[in-house]
């Protein structure tokens, strides 16, 4: 393996160790500064492991769900009613509370053609925007990163991942996101003792071109750190969050963007939804988590003014088959709900009609909206970017916000 191979492979180039030699704080000034992007916020939540949506957003009214689902289905009198037909799981009150108030809107049906039902392959499909025959090394985040304002004037933190690693979504051919799960522990990593090592190291004409890109990096990611950690004392929440991994994440996002932060997209994932074993308190349990950091991080925001300039998208790599399986859960599915939150929703409510128990695909529900039409239309109408750059095969736009 060639040096620059192995640099950019390591855990050198990882967002959480990075560091960097004296040279290179003139580059730190010089590019700490991003321009010309736009000042909303797009917070990207990522259900892993192919969340049930029939019994998130139930039909409660459709007997083929009753019968297919005989011990597993939502009984109709627990169902959170949102119209006459569809309602939500009985675990997700807060999120109820933000349809009630014009703060949701439920994309049915989301999918794509000729879909996957790997979790490797499907999640990949989603985190890179293409087809089900294409294989793409970039991620839509990333390929934002890479556009936007030509890619002169972006920066790693333009793009957060609140995790330890960093998702292919947030990848880029030029830039990629970084991946911060607490701003001071990644501040402390950066300014740590190996800073000595790497600045008495003696480096030739013949290596700069071998290392010239792990210096890049170094000085991007430490910027970054840097900038984040000085934003991330600026503003502590006085909302108490729950308890949870993805209320941690949350708040954290919550306190960076109230703080100022100049992060376009956060993305956060909370995994165990695949379900296919004694699936029903399982998965009400997961949804209440979520149900709960979502309604608490929405308040907090509301509370702050900043509603209006943040936008969430829920999705999961698939839904699961219509039919119950033999172990009280679902197994691996084809299209499913997309949530939307935030306060300049064009069609609060429900987007589109409930899913079609009767016109299967093998037992899988048929897609009504390809997922990349919603990926469009948050890039061109919320973040004010050309979606054509980034998404070749965008299946057009919606009326989302």
């Amino acid at each position: 393996m060639k040096r620059r191979d192995f640099l950019s492979r390591s855990a050198l180039t990882t967002a959480g160790t990075m560091l960097i030699p004296n040279f290179l704080k003139a580059f730190e000034k010089q590019h700490l500064n991003t321009l010309g992007l736009s000042n909303k916020k797009l917070v990207i939540i990522q259900l892993s492991g192919g969340n049930d949506g029939l019994n998130t957003v139930i039909p409660f009214r459709n007997d083929i769900y009753y019968k297919v689902r005989p011990k597993l289905a939502i009984e109709s009198q627990h169902v959170l009613h949102l119209s006459d037909e569809l309602g939500f799981n009985p675990a997700l009150t807060g999120m109820k509370q933000l349809y009630d108030d014009g703060l949701l809107t439920i994309l049915n049906s989301v999918g794509y053609p000729n879909p996957d039902r790997s979790h490797f392959r499907s999640m990949d499909i989603w985190q890179t925007a293409s087809g089900s025959d294409e294989f793409l090394g970039t991620g839509w985040i990333g390929r934002y990163l890479d556009e936007a304002c030509g890619g002169s004037c972006s920066q790693p933190y333009n793009a957060i991942e609140v995790d330890d690693t960093l998702s292919l979504a947030m990848k880029g051919d030029r830039l990629k996101g970084l991946a911060v799960s607490n701003p001071q522990k990644l501040y402390q990593l950066t300014h740590n003792k190996i800073i000595t090592d790497i600045n008495s190291a003696q480096h030739t004409e013949a290596d700069h071109e071998q290392v010239s890109y792990l210096y890049k990096t170094l000085g991007e990611t430490v910027s970054s750190a840097a900038y984040i950690y000085d934003k991330s004392k600026i503003y502590k929440t006085k909302v108490t969050y729950p308890p949870t991994e993805l209320g941690r994440k949350l708040k954290t996002i919550a306190e960076l963007i109230l703080s100022g932060v100049e992060t376009n997209i956060f993305y956060v994932s909370i995994s165990g939804f695949d379900t296919h074993v004694n699936q029903k308190i399982r998965q009400g349990q997961l949804l209440k988590q979520y149900s709960e950091a979502m309604s608490t991080f929405i308040q907090d925001l509301k509370q702050n003014n900043q509603l209006n300039e943040s936008l969430v998208m829920t999705f999961s790599e698939f839904g699961r088959r219509v039919a119950q399986n033999g172990s009280g859960g679902t197994d691996h599915g084809t299209a499913n709900n997309v949530f939307l939150i935030g306060g300049k929703l064009q069609k609060p409510g429900l987007f589109n009609e409930s899913p079609n128990l009767q016109n299967l695909d093998e037992g899988d529900l048929k897609y009504q909206i390809d997922f990349r039409s919603i990926y469009a239309t948050l890039l061109k109408d919320w973040l004010g970017i050309d979606d054509k750059m980034i998404i070749s095969n965008s299946a057009g736009h919606l009326k989302l916000v």
